[in-house]
């Protein structure tokens, strides 16, 4: 089978929707590509995408501003995003989050340098220098493509246990096992490389975090498959090994998902995307310019918008 390719988008639960919008377009240079709200639950927030000029699948980051409603960091949980940089823009990273107050540390695994860094709500981020990375980087003013993202380079997965992860990975995903480091093990999926990796971390003695929706946490990690077809045999595949707990196939707008909780315990969503993808409701030019909802939702518009945090572009 080995549908599941490489990363379509991580999705964070963060605090404030303006400091979630400065740190992703003014700090990292991401471009804002859809503003929208949640479409689960009857609470409104929003549903913040942010990527390459285009949007395209594997330099996604979307996000849900929910200040005041907060997660647990812990185990069973994505613990670090991880975006791609090109070879030598290390430094040039440490003087940007510098400049906005922002500390970083560096550190080395799997051969890759990398910066670590927090999220205002807390979240850990990576950016890993990578030579073979063919998607453009993103070019924004003080950002060129020589130091500029290029995308999700990976997560890491914390476990209390990994034997039912390893499974996951290679019998559910069908994803090669790579390395192991420093109690890290790394998995790649299709022709590997950036765009393309988990790590799953093993730490037995960290309390399990929320599974909730709460600041602060990473809600799910969601991989491409390129159709609808390749999605149901992801999910025949996974209910066959015992995951009857996968969701049925829930339309987003932009992409369709299915959701699966990993042995591990992080969520983890199969996602193909519709034809127009983020163009089916704006022009490419203005992406994410204004607030957009489903033909579904569309009736409780001003409703909705009362009840947002209004964001300051």
């Amino acid at each position: 089978m080995g549908h599941v390719k490489g990363h379509h988008h991580v999705t964070l639960c963060v605090g404030g929707a303006q400091e979630d919008y400065d740190f992703h377009t003014k700090l990292l240079g991401l471009r804002s590509v859809k503003k929208t709200v949640l479409f689960d639950g009857a609470a409104p927030f929003y549903h913040l995408y942010y990527g390459n000029y285009e949007g395209d699948p594997s330099t996604l980051i979307t996000t849900f501003p929910m200040k005041g409603r907060e997660g647990r960091r812990g185990s069973g949980q994505i613990k670090t995003i991880q975006c791609s940089i090109p070879l030598g823009a290390l430094e040039f990273w440490v003087d940007r989050l510098k400049s906005f107050g922002i500390g970083s540390e560096k550190s080395e695994r799997f051969g890759s340098s990398r910066l670590e860094f927090s999220h205002p709500c807390g979240i850990r981020y990576e950016l890993v220098e990578v030579e073979n990375d063919p998607r453009p980087a993103i070019s924004v003013d003080g950002i060129n493509e020589d130091v500029g993202i290029r995308g999700v380079h990976g997560v890491v997965v914390s476990v209390r246990d990994q034997n039912g992860m390893n499974d996951f990975m290679d019998q559910g995903f069908e994803w090669k096992k790579t390395g192991d480091e420093g109690g890290y093990t790394q998995y790649e999926g299709g022709d590997g490389g950036s765009g393309r990796i988990v790590e799953v971390v093993h730490e037995p003695d960290v309390p399990q975090g929320s599974w909730t929706f709460g600041a602060g946490t990473v809600h799910h990690c969601a991989f491409a498959v390129n159709s609808a077809e390749e999605q149901q045999e992801v999910k025949d595949q996974l209910e066959g090994m015992g995951y009857t707990d996968v969701s049925d196939s829930k339309d987003r707008n932009y992409f369709h998902s299915v959701y699966v909780r990993t042995p591990g315990g992080a969520l983890f969503e199969a996602a193909y995307s519709v034809p127009d993808s983020f163009a089916k409701d704006e022009s490419l030019e203005d992406l994410g310019a204004e607030f957009q909802l489903p033909p579904w939702l569309e009736d409780q518009r001003e409703e909705l918008l009362a009840k947002l945090e209004k964001i300051e572009y």
